[in-house]
């Protein structure tokens, strides 16, 4: 069900409101000086006049004024991040200026009357009873960032980013506590300006959420114990980020700012690979004569693959926005174009970045809207990530090009039936890869919303809010790869009729379509009671997701049909799935004397993914805080400036389970285009019956919360301690079928529980406070546990779990499994057997169950790539007009199967027409056979990583004191410290649909860059 007309509605009663003329009181003007202790003016302080939007900030020597202001008695409220807020009464005359005396801010880092983001609202930040943190724009990573979550990458507790690889856009893992599903999505529920977005995947991108220009960034809130997330329901499961984006305020003077940004990275790192000399010098040692056969003998060719496909990237980043107030209304808008190489050659991303935002008071400030719309365009040239993994193992001693048919490059030959021709076991030649294969595509993205909240008039107190949104994806790509390309390359192919044919590359087309449409209302009533404070909210949510994916023939470079699109039952080249959520929510918060604060929370959701008596979903939560510092024997206490101790317990949910959007329906799917039937000359798709599971319901997480906020010598040392844990049951779950049951061998249905426990801590020291030097320390830790404690609803003692963690090498290999008592993705593997020289035995494992026998059952679960523990610490240290800041990361216990070292080895006995080049564990173990189950290659991945670096220089006021410029140097992974022997510690991979497929697994990643960027900023 859409509401286009309620759409309809509202755009055409903010029309007539903006152009409505009413008579209003006459007005004046406030103007004033805000200095520091020191009586130097402080630049920056926020203004506003009480009860309304209307406001400014100060001037560099401190000074402000404010516009049409009514008439009458007012109080201005006086704000500066790091002093306390004053209220100052004021008298304001018609038609004249009242001059405020001089206004003292006093230093005080605790912020505890700073408004904090949470669902539906804000609150004061010594009002909160769960586990909040925010992060704002003087405390992002800095330097070259393309992507909004790398932002906050080690700043907050709790949360660990990981993206996928250097590629410009890479996917990134965003994992809240841990997670707390199995096979589900662990993904938070992100919320851009009260707009809850689709995170799935989109075709063309690799991260949708690289479509947000994050300079338009203000703040990133993450929620994460049950108290705070439960008012999200079914998809909080996984914590909630909320992000806020830059806004105009009333009475603002008109400001310009343009920020541009150059940057340089290069790979830090290339897998060690043998060159030429020292490869040919192996194969003449350990090859058999087949072997030596294949070297090149022809030249001395010594290539450095890697070399080849790599190189050094440049990055222009530009930013422009205004921010302002025309008469009562407050707006923003911005421009940005980002221009991005990636390591890989030929791979780059172009993105062209829009926003506009806007905040009228109406109706006597009774009335206020907000219009947020951002819009994005990226052109993407994606390479051949094939090429990455072969310029390791390709052969050194073969040169790029010979002329061959394959476009002229080298290639690995092998002849049959008297002719030359390709050998398909071989690697493909590097460069080849590249050069033969354009990948590009186009996506567009808008997220927007309009935002009424009206106070009441027949009860004070009283609030209405009505947010319409939407969410609209568009992804378009096409793949091209050449003729005579290697990669694309077999004798004979039968096309759409069954005709034989030869293979000449492929020129094929994608596209996906995602609309996301949101209507929210909710009441919220706030009401003072003496020392008392109460505040209730309640409201419905209503949120469609609709999926267009488009249908294609698969062609040849030339255009000719290979296979030829299914047609459809509704006649369209798309398949168009959707579902619904329907949502009652409410939230109450109780105050009693500021120091003992009570909330309770309930969200009822629906989901159209499953069956009528399921469908709904009950999610309650509860906490209280008690604030021992507005205790009677702890108020005047300098020595703790704040002490809160907080508790609580909820429940959240989780319907996320991928593309299926009906696993509870009996129904009939389409083939595959490889499996058509034939009839003639024609071949048909059929449709197959596909596994359901009737009574499938949601996913349900139970959080337990304790914590403590705290603070110090007049708030110079202050943070959180948060023990925690969660228990998840009715796992949304991937089980297997009994064979002969004619159906897909997999079917999700919900089976199995785990439990998650731990404790994070953040703490920020301010070491110094003085006139000229300042220097602030942040840290935060994070330790946590995560266990399977079921999966089958069977008891099986000899059921040992599901084999997990894909491997290139063999076929259909494993090397992690999912096992009742362990972390989800244990590592599975051989006990490695060494000799008295330390170096591992080929094929000789331990026999761990003492059978005499070495198999499968000897297999032992042996470490994760969960960290036991999570760092981030940074520092942000100033003097005068110059500042350095910087950001380390670390994670400790995790480890990485290294499938780079397990594919490295010399094959003795024969080649097949095939020899790789290896790396230098070939050497090493000494190994002729692959040995892809030893524990030998499980390695320590525990790091430190200098995740940023800047130093900027305030050069002030140009051109008469209109203009201020800041210049500054960045440089990102300046350094990591780790026994890892691969290219990079921090591995995650994706699927195509953008969901998490593989974590450990070290296939060869894109190399994540160093990357020094100089930025120049200029605001007038």
């Amino acid at each position: 069900m859409k509401h286009p007309y309620l759409a309809k509605l509202l755009f055409l009663l903010l029309f007539v409101c903006a152009g409505f003329t009413a008579a209003f009181a006459q007005t004046g003007s406030v103007s004033g000086r805000v200095v520091d202790e020191k009586s130097e003016g402080l630049p920056g302080v926020t203004v506003l006049i009480e009860g309304t939007s209307l406001g400014n900030s100060t001037n560099s020597d401190g000074t402000y004024s404010i516009q049409n202001v009514p008439a009458g008695p007012r109080t201005l409220v006086v704000s500066f991040v790091g002093y306390t807020t004053s209220r100052i009464p004021v008298t304001v005359t018609a038609g004249q200026n009242t001059a405020v005396p001089g206004v003292t801010l006093n230093e005080n880092t605790t912020l505890l009357n700073e408004a904090v983001v949470i669902g539906y609202g804000t609150q004061r930040r010594q009002d909160v009873t769960g586990s909040v943190t925010t992060v704002d724009s003087r405390q992002f990573v800095k330097g070259q960032i393309t992507n909004p979550e790398q932002l906050v990458q080690g700043k907050v507790a709790g949360v660990q980013i990981t993206t996928a690889s250097g590629q410009p856009g890479a996917g990134a893992s965003i994992r809240i506590r841990g997670g707390a599903s199995l096979t589900a999505s662990n993904d938070p529920l992100i919320v851009i300006d009260n707009v809850p977005v689709d995170n799935r995947g989109l075709s063309g991108t690799a991260n949708p959420l690289s479509l947000i220009n994050p300079n338009d960034i203000e703040s990133v809130t993450v929620l994460k114990d049950a108290s705070a997330t439960a008012i999200y329901g079914s998809r909080a499961s996984n914590g909630v980020i909320l992000i806020t984006t830059k806004k105009g305020v009333q009475g603002e003077k008109t400001t310009v700012n343009f920020s541009t940004q150059l940057s340089r990275a290069e790979a830090v790192k290339f897998v060690d690979v043998l060159n030429a000399d020292e490869f040919r010098n192996l194969v003449n040692t350990r090859g058999n004569a087949q072997q030596k056969a294949l070297l090149n003998t022809d030249s001395n060719a010594n290539t450095d693959w890697q070399n080849e496909v790599y190189r050094t990237s440049w990055t222009s980043d530009n930013n422009l926005s205004i921010t302002g107030s025309a008469g009562k209304v407050p707006y923003r808008a911005s421009v940005g174009y980002l221009s991005q190489e990636g390591l890989l050659k030929n791979n780059n991303l172009k993105r062209n970045t829009a926003s506009i935002g806007f905040s009228p008071l109406l109706f006597n400030d009774n009335l206020k809207i907000d219009v947020n719309i951002k819009g994005a365009w990226i052109d993407n040239n994606f390479s051949n990530q094939d090429a990455v993994g072969a310029a390791v193992f390709y052969d050194p001693t073969k040169t790029i090009r010979n002329g061959s048919p394959f476009g002229g490059f080298t290639e690995i030959t092998k002849v049959d039936n008297g002719q030359t021709v390709l050998n398909t076991l071989a690697t493909r030649n590097p460069v080849g890869l590249l050069e033969q294969k354009r990948d590009r595509s186009t996506v567009k993205r808008s997220i927007g919303n309009i935002q009424l909240d009206y106070k009441l008039p027949f009860l004070q107190g009283l609030r209405a809010n009505l947010n319409l949104g939407y969410d609209i994806q568009r992804g378009r790509g096409t793949t091209l790869i050449l003729p005579n390309a290697a990669s694309n390359y077999n004798d004979q192919v039968n096309d759409a009729s069954g005709n034989v044919i030869s293979r000449g590359g492929q020129n094929n087309q994608y596209a996906q379509d995602k609309n996301n449409g949101i209507l929210e209302a909710y009441l919220n009533y706030s009401k003072q009671m003496g020392n008392n404070r109460l505040d209730l909210l309640a409201g419905h949510s209503y949120q469609s997701f609709e999926d267009k994916n488009y249908v294609f023939s698969s062609n040849l470079a030339d255009g000719t049909v290979l296979t030829a699109a299914p047609t459809l039952s509704s006649g369209k080249n798309f398949r168009d799935p959707r579902y619904v959520l329907i949502s009652f929510f409410g939230r109450a918060n109780y105050n009693i004397n500021d120091k003992y604060l009570l909330t309770a929370t309930m969200r009822a959701d629906g989901s159209s993914r499953f069956k009528d008596d399921q469908r709904w979903g009950y999610f309650p939560s509860g906490a209280i805080a008690w604030r021992i510092k507005g205790e009677d024997f702890l108020k005047e206490s300098t020595t703790i400036s704040d002490l809160k101790l907080r508790a609580g317990v909820g429940q959240t949910g989780q319907q996320d389970i991928g593309g299926d959007l009906y696993p509870y329906l009996a129904r009939y799917t389409l083939s595959e285009q490889t499996a058509r039937y034939p009839f003639g000359d024609t071949y048909y798709n059929t449709l197959r019956a596909a596994a359901y599971y009737e009574p499938i319901k949601w996913e349900t997480t139970t959080t337990y919360n304790l914590g403590l906020d705290y603070g110090f010598f007049d708030g110079r040392v202050y943070g959180a301690v948060d023990v925690y844990s969660r228990k998840t049951k009715d796992l949304l779950n991937n089980v297997f079928i009994p064979g002969g049951s004619n159906l897909s061998n997999k079917l999700t249905t919900n089976v199995g529980s785990l439990e998650n426990q731990g404790i994070e801590a953040s703490v920020n020291v301010d070491i110094i406070r003085g006139e000229k030097l300042n220097w602030t320390l942040n840290a935060n830790a994070t330790a946590y546990r995560i266990e399977i404690t079921e999966l089958t609803n069977s008891t099986d003692a000899s059921y040992l779990g599901d084999a997990v963690g894909g491997i290139t090498g063999g076929t259909g290999n494993n090397v992690q499994i999912n096992s009742v008592g362990y972390t989800p993705n244990t590592f599975y593997v051989f006990k490695q057997v060494y000799g008295q020289d330390g170096k591992p035995l080929e094929g000789v494992y331990a026999d761990l169950n003492g059978d005499g026998v070495v198999n499968d059952r000897d297999k032992y679960r042996y470490k994760s790539p969960v960290p036991r523990a999570s760092l981030g610490f940074g520092s942000n240290l100033s003097y005068g007009k110059a500042s350095l800041a910087f950001t380390l990361r670390a994670n400790l216990g995790n480890y990485v199967y290294n499938n780079i070292r397990s594919r490295s080895f010399f094959p003795v006995g024969g080649s097949d027409g095939v020899i790789n080049n290896t790396t230098r564990e070939a050497l090493d173990s000494g190994f002729g056979t692959p040995q892809y189950f030893s524990d030998y290659y499980v390695e320590n991945a525990s790091f430190l990583r200098m995740e940023n670096l800047t130093v900027g220089y305030n050069v002030g006021n140009l051109y008469k004191e209109t203009a201020n410029l800041n210049l500054s140097l960045a440089v990102q992974n300046l350094f990591v410290i780790t026994n890892y022997s691969g290219i990079d510690p921090e591995i995650v991979s994706f699927d195509t649909s953008g969901k998490v497929s593989n974590v450990g697994i070290d296939n060869v990643i894109y190399p994540r860059p160093r990357t020094i960027t100089l930025g120049l900023n200029v605001s007038f």
